[in-house]
């Protein structure tokens, strides 16, 4: 009896386990059910806000780069005078910035004892003490002088003077009543003329256009013909000439426009030409305009940003030259030149920050 109450108290036990361990399992399952929907739903936001930032930064890379050139250059200079000079980010007006940082986990290097912004601060209209503003007494240095400024050095290869030919026979272009007689006698004479100067014989082709002219006057290639004839004898004003009544004629046809900017590249007139050489090729390419036009266009580039730095140097000394008759403007530079904190007197004087703000970098390099 003894065997048989151990076997049946040993079979209640493991059924106890077993009741036991099912509870236990069915308990776990269900917290792992918990567990995994937790983390299905973890995931799910994980997942969404992966998008959102995925969207962020795709918005992030085309407003950066869609970025101004001129705004990307100025955020360029101001890190770089950051780096040099960690004291402007101390500046009252800069707190925005350093709560930026800090809020990036960004560290700013303490503000040293007796420190200053040292150098051109961007964000502060107040010039550096020791070169910002000229010692009390002296007058601001004036800008380049418009002689200096209006010079200007471009290759002149394969330039020729401009000729003085007598005014050529335009034709009764108004008032004459061309009939088709007219007309045919007139192609006639231009064939001849194309023939002439197949031959070289530049002065007879020229005649027989002249010729053609007189019975068509409204014929736009009859006198970009002419003009080509021209150009051939280094008659370049006449040929401009020629061409001008063509456009006028005609303003679609690219003949005019390709002879008349080759006449401007022979006479060195650089930006007419690439002009008209850029219609003719829009109107009609070849590759001799397109050749022509690659060789005056760097040089017509040249001419206008030399002319866009001459007019902002003329604007420097006008604005310079108002500030030395401005009694209230010299005093306000005085007192900066003096003690450059004063600055902070005129922040709400749009006449004087404005013609500091112009003026200081001019102080800080005389020579410029």
């Amino acid at each position: 009896m003894d065997n048989g109450d151990d076997v049946i108290d040993k079979s209640t036990v493991n059924k106890e386990q077993r009741n036991q361990f099912t509870q236990t399992s069915s308990e776990d399952q269900q917290n792992y059910e918990v567990l995994y929907l937790q983390a299905k739903e973890e995931t799910r936001q994980l997942q969404h806000k992966l998008r959102e930032l995925e969207k962020a930064d795709k918005e992030l890379k085309e407003k950066v780069l869609a970025m101004d050139p001129r705004k990307d250059a100025e955020l360029k200079c101001f890190v770089q005078m950051c780096k040099e000079n960690p004291g402007v980010l101390h500046l009252p007006k800069m707190e925005f910035f350093r709560t930026w940082l800090h809020g990036l986990g960004a560290t700013i290097p303490p503000l040293p004892k007796n420190s200053g912004c040292q150098g051109r601060c961007p964000c502060d209209t107040a010039p550096p003490p020791e070169t910002a503003l000229p010692p009390q007494g002296e007058p601001a240095p004036a800008p380049t002088s418009e002689s200096e400024e209006s010079k200007l050095e471009i290759e002149s290869d394969g330039v020729i003077d401009q000729d003085t030919d007598k005014v050529q026979e335009m034709g009764d272009y108004e008032t004459l009543e061309v009939t088709e007689e007219m007309m045919d006698q007139a192609n006639e004479k231009k064939m001849e003329a194309i023939d002439a100067l197949g031959e070289g014989k530049l002065q007879k082709s020229l005649d027989l256009f002249t010729d053609a002219i007189k019975l068509n006057p409204r014929s736009a290639i009859l006198y970009a013909k002419r003009a080509s004839v021209y150009i051939m004898m280094q008659k370049l004003k006449t040929a401009i000439q020629d061409c001008d009544r063509a456009i006028d004629i005609n303003p679609d046809s690219a003949q005019p426009y390709k002879w008349r900017g080759k006449a401007h590249r022979l006479l060195g007139h650089w930006e007419e030409a690439a002009k008209d050489l850029a219609t003719a090729c829009k109107l009609d390419y070849d590759e001799d305009t397109s050749a022509m036009l690659k060789e005056v266009q760097p040089k017509a580039n040249k001419i206008q940003e030399h002319m866009r730095k001459y007019k902002q140097v003329k604007k420097e000394r006008e604005e310079h030259e108002k500030a030395q008759r401005d009694p209230e403007v010299m005093a306000a530079f005085q007192d900066v030149a003096q003690n450059p904190a004063n600055i902070s007197k005129y922040q709400g004087n749009l006449k004087v920050m404005a013609l500091i703000n112009k003026l200081s970098p001019k102080f800080s390099n005389p020579q410029a």
